[in-house]
């Protein structure tokens, strides 16, 4: 794995996040920071912007060398991932850098008034690119310089629209690198905004209302591998503590709440809009339920007690930002077995070509398989009084 970032004059030594994790040929940057970054310092070499608004900067290669080549800058790492915020805060001090003029801000929060600079990864998730575009109607200004940049193949028409209909008039440039810059020119006045999120919609057959907000995935319906664990959520006892871990909207901890009103539930997403969605579904249908709740924005499960849980459900996630990879899940089981107390039970959907049946007989000595269908499987481990770390 390569970790060493050159940019310009600066030579960065970046790792992914979580640090401990394998990431085999697997970089903490790619060809879209590299064409951001280079266009920033000729931006900032012209136009000798104060203030930078930098949004969904994965692992901190954008901060770090903006960090590294203007220290005098002040920095906005505006960001839905915690992973992504861990990441950063990893590589600035694995590189000695001075992060005075920088601010780590969530998704839930309003980005700073009056940027001159900002710089833009284009999220994957097309709500949550339309909820960003909002935000940025909202605070830019006519001096405002916006560098937007995406892989090619992200790039297409209905994006274009989208920034046009927000923003103004958008046209991409030629491929460098297979990737892209959009050049966008803001239209003065900006349109209002319009509120889309978060979203509520019914799961009509569990007499359930759902929230969404913006970068949550499945944001208007249940996805099928939800909707078979649902058939499948364990057979929980009064007083236990189950955690949905990965919880998204909340619908695997909620439902399993409104089976059992004396369970204490956690909801755990590395993503803040994911908790705060969990925390308004809980909130509509269960508000006197709630004193049993908590909701934690997390790397995984980071912040949970050993052997404190006796239940963990998760629908794990096989992607970090657009790259396709099965470490997350495995992390997730491992700190699954540290978390819960013996005798314990994981219990998982996941699509049946996955190898985490494999996973998690190595990492807890066994696994069985509680129920399959032609694309979904459900798995369950179960920590024995025995097993050793």
């Amino acid at each position: 794995m390569n970790t060493h970032f050159r940019s310009a004059e600066l030579s960065l030594q970046l790792k992914r996040w979580p640090a401990h994790s394998n990431f085999p040929n697997l970089q903490a940057w790619d060809a879209v920071d590299e064409l951001l970054l280079t266009k920033a310092f000729e931006c900032i070499q012209t136009n000798k912007p104060t203030s930078v608004l930098v949004l969904n900067d994965q692992f901190g290669a954008l901060s770090c060398a903006l960090l590294a080549a203007h220290p005098e800058l002040i920095i906005w790492h505006h960001s839905d991932s915690r992973v992504s915020q861990l990441a950063c805060q990893h590589n600035i001090a694995a590189n000695h850098l001075d992060s005075r003029h920088l601010h780590f801000i969530s998704s839930m929060q309003p980005c700073p008034t009056q940027p001159d600079l900002v710089l833009m990864r284009i999220p994957r998730v097309h709500g949550y690119v339309q909820y960003q575009l909002q935000q940025l109607a909202q605070v830019i200004t006519q001096q405002t310089q916006l560098l937007i940049a995406a892989k090619a193949k992200d790039i297409h028409k209905n994006l274009l629209q989208l920034f046009s209909e927000t923003l103004g008039p958008t046209t991409a440039s030629l491929t460098i690198k297979k990737c892209r810059l959009l050049q966008c020119q803001p239209e003065w006045p900006l349109p209002e905004a319009v509120e889309h999120w978060p979203k509520q919609w019914p799961v009509a057959d569990q007499g359930i209302q759902l929230f969404n907000h913006a970068n949550v995935f499945s944001s208007d319906k249940l996805d099928i591998g939800a909707r078979f664990f649902l058939t499948h959520l364990p057979d929980t006892m009064p007083g236990q503590t189950l955690i949905d871990l990965g919880c998204g909207n909340g619908i695997l901890g909620l439902s399993a709440l409104l089976a059992n009103p004396e369970l204490k539930v956690i909801f755990c997403d590395e993503s803040y809009m994911a908790v705060e969605s969990a925390r308004l579904s809980v909130t509509e249908n269960a508000p006197h339920l709630l004193g049993q709740c908590t909701f934690r924005v997390d790397d995984g499960l980071a912040q949970q007690d050993a052997n404190s849980a006796d239940w963990v459900v998760c629908n794990p996630p096989f992607h970090q930002q657009q790259t396709i990879t099965t470490h997350l899940a495995t992390q997730m089981f491992a700190e699954a077995k540290r978390v819960l107390k013996p005798g314990g039970y994981l219990r998982i959907v996941a699509n049946r070509h996955l190898p985490y049946g494999q996973q998690l007989k190595r990492i807890f000595s066994g696994c069985r398989c509680l129920a399959s269908q032609a694309k979904f499987i459900i798995l369950e481990s179960q920590l024995r009084s025995n097993t050793c770390d």
